[in-house]
């Protein structure tokens, strides 16, 4: 018997699977199937394949597993990578600029004190008066029940497909549609508001405390349910996620580029960028006004502008600008600058330009800027122009202490000013708006520590943080959303870059100026001492003219008002602006935008003067000017700035304004 041929095990294919490797687990695999049948069938020769149709696939009779899990394919994949790896570049960056921060802190001492602002006492007495009045309490919690209770009732018919229409909220911060499109969000956004305008309302209903520190516990009640708005926080913020989504979180890689950025330009505190500051620069594209700088001391460079007109009015004009700020708020833009308008209508236009103080200037006091500043540069202006009167404007501080200083020549008989103008300037503080919280013993006791380490003057920073927090929404976590959670690049806007760059005080004229104005309201009382006399507003007689702002949060309008009724033998016109401290001052009638108010009258209070007022479409300035033009004498050969009596030091802006702090 003829032994049958062997056949050699087939060779697996590549792809074949290979057997699974032996573990020290016990298995509980099935028994192999027999394979007999199919090396039987393997050795067989195939038959011949007949003509006709292909026979169908024999049917199998196992269930189908259902559809295969679905891999993302490899642009999503590449997606999720790129998201992936951009969250933990953020994160890092974030973290990074953090411990740069602390370490940079490190070495600076601790802060002052743990609460600068006295709010804590404020918010006891708060507490008090509101335990005191329980009925009240509890009132007020069932008004914040039923809130609650409608917003869940019109959330839990929307999510049951019933068409419900919230009111559009007004609020800058929820303008975006998601807002409202996604329930969620829109949960989040109404319960927020409602909790805020609760608590805002419910320490503002407080009853028998003093009004002042009343007001600090709802200013700071107010600064607290801002912060925690829902807009600002990415998990949130439905704008700030879109955007993550939609830049597989490069959006927030960039943010974190901005906020390592601002931290490492505030040297380890955090210091928000408002603008591009980079897109601007002082003398090339803003404050650009061609004129010479004529006058340089210790104290200001005057600037004489070049005249834009062939014939010029006989009396000069002579700004004076706030010192807390540099004075190219009038010259941002050619479109938009007071100075080239002024020239363009036929004044001889100079301004005072304040150094930026130094520690070699903190015993400088109101004295000093009397004599060394307002009357040197009555001087030197007449001296220029070859005139014997002048009349001038102050600007918000500025016009402050020109309203001390009118008093002040006043009583010396000194009549070289014949006609005055304040933008946005206090004389009487009692209703100085939300910076008299600033103002009591316990902060400026702080402020006055902070100033003596720092050799005797006032960082420009420190009053940029506090005229922030007058608007945090508006100058903190507008810009805190868009440049850190958004990743956006702040806006090239030459207003907040001027904002931006703020100048020092020395301590010896701001601590007089915080507790003679705003605390003991003593120059309104006849009882602010300057130049060694105390100066008494009702001795100034010459025509002045006030501008105040509608919406101004610095100067109130109502604080304006009642400054223009202190100087009461004066000829007083008073004009009131749309818009606030910046905005309602630098409007060119170009620009046709906001409106104004006269009335001749001057009656007891803003509220009369506001009944009886003619409003009237865009700027003041053209009223200004007329009234201007009136006291300001005949038309004389314009001034040329290089050929006065004094000679040019430098073109204009000169060397002051250029000063950082």
């Amino acid at each position: 018997m003829a032994k049958r041929p062997t056949t050699p095990p087939p060779v697996p294919a590549a792809d074949a699977p290979r057997p699974a490797r032996k573990s020290g687990r016990p298995t509980s695999a099935k028994p192999p199937r027999p394979r007999a049948a199919k090396a039987a069938a393997a050795e067989q020769p195939a038959p011949a394949a007949a003509p006709g149709p292909a026979p169908e696939p024999p049917q199998s009779t196992e269930p189908s597993p259902g559809p295969a899990f679905a891999f993302p394919g490899e642009e999503q994949r590449q997606m999720i990578e790129t998201l992936s790896l951009n969250l933990a570049k953020a994160a890092m960056t974030a973290q990074s600029a953090i411990a740069e921060a602390a370490l940079a802190q490190a070495d600076r001492p601790a802060a002052l004190s743990p609460d600068p602002f006295n709010v804590g006492p404020a918010m006891t007495q708060v507490m008090t008066g509101l335990a005191s009045r329980p009925d009240k309490l509890f009132a007020a919690q069932a008004d914040l029940f039923n809130r609650y209770m409608d917003l869940w009732a019109s959330t839990t018919r929307r999510a049951a497909g019933e068409e419900v229409s919230a009111p559009p909220s007004k609020d800058k911060r929820f303008k975006d549609p998601a807002w409202s499109e996604n329930p969620m969000f829109d949960v989040m956004r109404q319960s927020y508001l409602a909790t805020a305008d609760w608590m805002n309302g419910l320490v503002s209903s407080v009853e028998d405390i003093d009004p002042r520190t009343k007001r600090r516990a709802e200013f700071f009640t107010k600064l607290l349910t801002d912060a925690f708005s829902p807009s600002n926080f990415l998990a949130s913020n439905p704008v700030a996620l879109k955007a993550l989504a939609e830049t597989n979180g490069e959006s927030l890689v960039k943010g974190m580029q901005n906020f390592a950025a601002d931290m490492e330009r505030g040297a380890g505190k955090l210091k928000i960028s408002q603008a591009d500051y980079g897109r601007f620069e002082v003398g090339v594209n803003v404050a650009t006004a061609p004129g010479q700088v004529v006058w340089r001391d210790e104290l200001f460079e005057l600037i004489q502008f070049d005249p834009a007109t062939d014939k010029q009015r006989a009396t000069p004009l002579l700004i004076f600008p706030p010192w807390i700020n540099k004075f190219y708020i009038l010259d941002l833009q050619p479109e938009n600058s007071m100075i080239r308008w002024l020239s363009s209508q036929g004044f001889t236009v100079f301004v005072c330009s304040w150094v930026n103080p130094d520690v070699d200037k903190a015993g400088y006091g109101f004295d000093d800027y009397l004599q060394k500043g307002i009357y040197r540069a009555v001087e030197k202006a007449l001296e220029q122009s070859r005139a014997d009167h002048i009349n001038t404007v102050g600007y918000c501080i500025g016009g402050t202490l020109m309203g001390a200083a009118l008093a002040h020549m006043a009583e010396h008989g000194d009549d070289r000013v014949t006609a005055n103008t304040f933008f946005a300037a206090q004389h009487d503080f009692a209703e100085a708006g939300d910076l008299l919280l600033f103002t009591d013993d316990h902060w400026l006791n702080e402020i006055e520590q902070q100033m003596d380490a720092a050799g005797g003057v006032l960082p420009g920073a420190a009053m940029a943080d506090t005229f922030n927090a007058l608007r945090a929404n508006d100058l903190i976590w507008s810009f805190f959303v868009s440049n850190y959670l958004m990743g956006k690049d702040p806006p090239a806007f030459d207003l907040l870059f001027w904002n931006a760059d703020q100048t020092r005080m020395p301590k010896k004229l701001h601590m007089d100026y915080l507790r003679s104005m705003y605390g003991q309201n003593a120059l309104s009382q006849g009882q602010f001492e300057i130049g060694g006399i105390h100066a008494d507003l009702s001795k100034i007689r010459i025509p002045l003219y006030f501008q105040a702002s509608r919406e101004d949060h610095i100067a109130p309008m109502n604080s304006v008002y009642r400054s223009a009724r202190a100087f009461r033998n004066a000829d007083v016109t008073l004009t009131l602006a749309g818009s606030g401290h910046i905005a309602g001052v630098v409007n060119p009638p170009s620009a046709k935008k906001y409106q104004h108010w006269i009335n001749p009258a001057l009656p007891d209070t803003l509220g009369e003067w506001q009944a009886g007022a003619e409003e009237h479409p865009g700027s003041w300035w053209n009223h200004w000017a007329e009234w201007l033009h009136a006291r300001s004498g005949d038309w004389i050969p314009a001034r040329d700035p290089n050929k006065g009596p004094l000679p040019a030091i430098e073109p204009a802006p000169g060397s002051y304004v250029k000063v950082k702090s």
